[in-house]
């Protein structure tokens, strides 16, 4: 999918790993018979809120509570939600349903996970986020809670006060989903690359195949993806969706991937001169696109950070 559109697979892989994955996994039966019929064909568009003003990459200094009213049989949900995928789907209200992060208790992992649906009073559309780099297909939006109530009995997802180890292993699926979209806008900027060098004429020479510096950015375009998509895939392959400590490998796919899908769409700008900087032949939205994939669902100084703690936990162990 991100092979022929980035920004709409993110907003696909909001939507079904984010949302649908995520209460597949921690949600009551009951819950899934409530919630995911719609999601699942498309009736309702579903998200994820976590990030926030001023917790992104630092996600448990989220500020965003709920406080438990036993008159209301409900929580009272209040705070601000940044960068949500989904947010909004026509840019006037907020998006259908999310799922919501928010702290409930005085200790640091007190955070727990909420259903929010469009038209509970109280929860609005900030501001719909304008003139992004990339991903521009992509709707991305800051969310208002504001004294909204959250009925206990339907509404609260898992045990109170535990959602961190859910939130941590959504975010290991959701780095080897992101990985997957660097794979599939490196692919699609090789791809590109092969038709123009093999189209174009320059020097008299035959095509452009036949100059050494283009050669060089086709070969290590093609060499980098091969080896992203092995570990994508290795790791896709012995991925347990129901388990938590995938960390150091889920970091890795993203870390190498995000890096090797802007590197090799950089190229393809290169390769193709003036007309790779221009929206004609699609490289310069890629390069744009892929710049995301360094920042969302974790920066690639978060991983590096992740990475090397669990590393120097392994001490002396040899790597298989």
């Amino acid at each position: 999918m991100a092979y022929s559109d980035p920004a709409f697979c993110l907003s696909y892989l909001a939507h079904s790993l984010l949302f649908i994955n995520n209460l597949a996994v921690n949600g009551s039966h009951e819950q899934k018979l409530q919630f995911l019929p719609e999601a699942c064909d498309g009736s309702k568009i579903g998200g994820m809120c976590m990030s926030e003003p001023n917790a992104g990459t630092d996600v448990l200094g989220m500020k965003t509570n709920a406080i438990y009213d036993e008159s209301q049989k409900g929580w009272i949900l209040n705070g601000t939600k940044m960068w949500i995928t989904n947010g909004t789907i026509t840019g006037e209200d907020t998006g259908d349903i999310f799922l919501v992060y928010a702290r409930t208790g005085e200790g640091k992992s007190d955070i727990t996970q909420f259903v929010v649906e469009k038209g509970m009073e109280g929860f609005t559309l900030g501001q719909k986020i304008e003139d992004k780099l990339g991903m521009r297909a992509s709707n991305t939006a800051e969310l208002v809670f504001e004294n909204v109530l959250i009925p206990s009995d339907t509404h609260v997802v898992g045990k109170v006060n535990e959602a961190t180890l859910c939130m941590m292993r959504n975010l290991e699926i959701e780095r080897l989903g992101l990985a997957a979209m660097g794979i599939g806008i490196a692919r699609r900027c090789v791809d590109e690359m092969k038709q123009y060098a093999g189209d174009r004429k320059a020097f008299n020479a035959r095509d452009l195949y036949d100059f050494g510096q283009i050669q060089r950015h086709i070969a290590e375009s093609y060499a980098d993806y091969m080896a992203g998509r092995c570990y994508v895939y290795g790791v896709a392959n012995s991925l347990d969706l129901m388990t938590y400590g995938n960390g150091l490998d889920a970091d890795g796919t993203k870390l190498y991937c995000a890096q090797m899908s802007k590197l090799v769409a950089d190229r393809a700008i290169q390769v193709m001169g003036g007309f790779g900087y221009v929206g004609e032949y699609t490289v310069e939205r890629l390069w744009r696109d892929a710049k995301l994939l360094e920042i969302g669902g974790g920066t690639n100084e978060s991983h590096h950070k992740n990475m090397s703690r669990d590393l120097r936990k392994m001490g002396g162990n040899l790597l298989d």
